[in-house]
């Protein structure tokens, strides 16, 4: 399995696992609250730093453990790359009226900022998937 690949799956695995355990906070604090009235806001930025932060200590764990010309990438890992972030980006910015429209429709912030975090979940999503089925199945 390519280097590339593997980091992959460690973002996709981080791009589920994080939102998921948000989702179960959030809903776990919506139990008897209006989500209106739920803060927000501390557990989203600890979930998005979290991705990160954790993306980036798991592929350097992956890194350590692979072979040392295993960062080199090709021509085809660049191809990948770009057609999955392409496929990213269109997700993301159809997504992306769905907050535009909330806002237009004066909804509470809570909506807003997690249909933002939502779209960027299901870009992050898509475009991992795309690519790995480029890794497995060809262009």
């Amino acid at each position: 399995m390519p280097f590339e690949e593997r980091r992959l799956w460690v973002y996709l695995a981080v791009a589920v696992v994080v939102p998921a355990a948000y989702l179960v906070f959030i809903l776990g604090e919506a139990q008897g609250t209006a989500v209106a009235e739920i803060a927000y806001q501390p557990p989203l930025l600890t979930a998005a730093v979290a991705s990160v932060v954790t993306t980036i200590v798991l592929n350097a764990v992956v890194a350590a453990l692979g072979h040392k010309d295993a960062h080199l990438r090709d021509q085809r890992d660049r191809e990948i790359d770009q057609r999955g972030d392409r496929v990213g980006f269109v997700v993301m910015s159809a997504l992306t009226a769905v907050p535009l429209s909330l806002t237009l429709l004066e909804h509470p912030h809570f909506w807003i900022a997690n249909t933002i975090y939502l779209a960027y979940v299901l870009s992050a999503v898509v475009s991992s998937i795309v690519k790995l089925v480029a890794y497995r199945k060809g262009f």
